[in-house]
């Protein structure tokens, strides 16, 4: 059996462990590398990527695979990968790029199981007469429209 082979069996015993845990990306670099990144329906803590690296690490035989291993969390500026990463991040707000290569910046208000609904306001002619009004958009777009989400941090 390969050590990716053996690595994502152990990996997914360990996140079945604890169901709010997800698995965001695993890779195994020249060297033995491996490295995992996790997020949490409720964020990550800590004691989650010692719990999986031990789940990981306890189980493989140094003897036979020299290894590194690494667990993390996903970064806030690595971007929305899987679904569920979304719904967590409702009240924030996302810059997502489409696939026709459009641009769309606003509010996550919601999120179902095969879209997110996005607002924002933006000033636009008054129907009648001089000057501007503000106004609210709302968006839907669908997560096989999704090409790249980030959360926009603000300070």
């Amino acid at each position: 059996m390969s050590l990716k082979v053996k690595v994502q069996s152990l990996l997914e015993e360990a996140l079945n462990e604890n169901p709010s845990l997800f698995l965001i990306d695993f890779n195994i670099h020249s060297g033995n590398s491996i490295e995992v990144i996790v997020d949490g329906d409720q964020g990550v803590k800590v004691e989650d990527c010692i719990a999986i690296s031990r789940a990981i690490e306890h189980n493989l035989d140094r003897e036979q695979e020299d290894f590194s291993l690494q667990v993390m969390s996903a970064g806030v500026t690595e971007g929305l990968k899987h679904e569920r990463q979304y719904a967590k991040n409702i009240g924030r707000k996302l810059k997502v790029k489409t696939e026709d290569n459009g641009v769309i910046e606003g509010e996550l208000i919601s999120t179902t199981n095969d879209h997110i609904k996005l607002a924002w306001k933006t000033r636009e002619p008054k129907p009648v007469g001089k000057g501007k009004v503000t106004v609210t958009k709302e968006a839907c777009i669908a997560y096989k429209e999704i090409q790249e989400a980030k959360v926009m941090i603000t300070f």
